[in-house]
């Protein structure tokens, strides 16, 4: 049993990543990277967050210390995996979602599911560089595994869903081509139809970069019956990565945060 117990926990630690535990803390941040990449960007982001808030990343099998796994064959498994990881993390906890790009279509599904199953839900929903799931707007994703090496960082250069450090490291981008590939091929196939009324009831935030090309978020507007708003900031699909950006956001996030656990009670 004992055996049996270790291994669970060290499967649940291997989908989530917290590198600074804050066992008195009030608040969980669950984060959901975009697609390439893994799980340390976001995991950082509890240093730098007070004590009343634990950040955990999600780790997507392929990568780190996943990385003898099978990458994922769809969305949904994705999701299948990830919510029996983080029931023991957000059980009588208040928690947040953060997603940036495909991050917050694996955000959305797993708050959906969460939702469905167990009556639980995100006190708020930070979205980031996503349209909404059903929006006309997405972007057309080409079969990258159909692509030689330079026809993908063509493709990628153009979509400007990878950070540019990372196309133009050639070693970098030949160890990351695999993962971009299979994030992309699940892009792809996520299809979601226009709900027929709101899915969510917790606020949604939209942020999004000045030179992105995902600008409409009006669409979140149909998944949730709260209130969403936007916040535009500097730059393009990774905006996120310049240090005022992230830092607006996490005072946003802290913030936010703060007022909707006062407005609980």
């Amino acid at each position: 049993m004992e055996t049996r117990v270790h291994t669970k926990r060290t499967r649940n630690e291997n989908i989530l990543n917290c590198l600074y535990q804050k066992p008195n803390a009030v608040f969980k941040l669950i984060c959901f990277p975009w697609a390439g990449s893994g799980s340390v960007y976001f995991a950082k982001w509890g240093q730098s967050f007070n004590d009343l808030l634990e950040v955990h990343s999600v780790r997507l099998a392929g990568r780190e210390t996943r990385s003898q796994e099978l990458f994922a064959s769809d969305i949904y498994q994705i999701v299948d995996e990830i919510v029996p990881a983080l029931l023991p993390v957000v059980q009588d906890k208040a928690f947040a979602f953060f997603g940036h790009s495909l991050g917050s279509y694996i955000a959305f599904l797993t708050a959906l599911s969460l939702k469905e199953k167990y009556k639980m839900e995100p006190l708020h929903f930070f979205v980031s560089s996503a349209y909404a799931p059903h929006s006309k707007f997405r972007l057309q994703i080409p079969e990258l595994n159909k692509l030689s090496e330079e026809q993908v960082r063509h493709h990628l250069l153009n979509f400007g869903g990878t950070p540019k450090h990372l196309i133009d490291d050639q070693d970098v981008l030949s160890q990351c081509i695999p993962i971009l590939k299979a994030d992309a091929a699940i892009l792809k196939n996520f299809v979601f139809d226009t709900p027929s009324e709101a899915l969510l009831s917790q606020d949604i935030t939209c942020f999004f970069g000045s030179e992105d090309m995902v600008k409409d978020i009006k669409g979140w507007e149909d998944i949730t019956s709260g209130k969403v708003d936007s916040h535009m900031l500097p730059g393009d699909h990774f905006y996120l990565l310049e240090p005022e950006n992230e830092n607006f956001i996490k005072n946003y996030i802290t913030k936010c945060l703060e007022v909707s656990l006062l407005a609980c009670f």
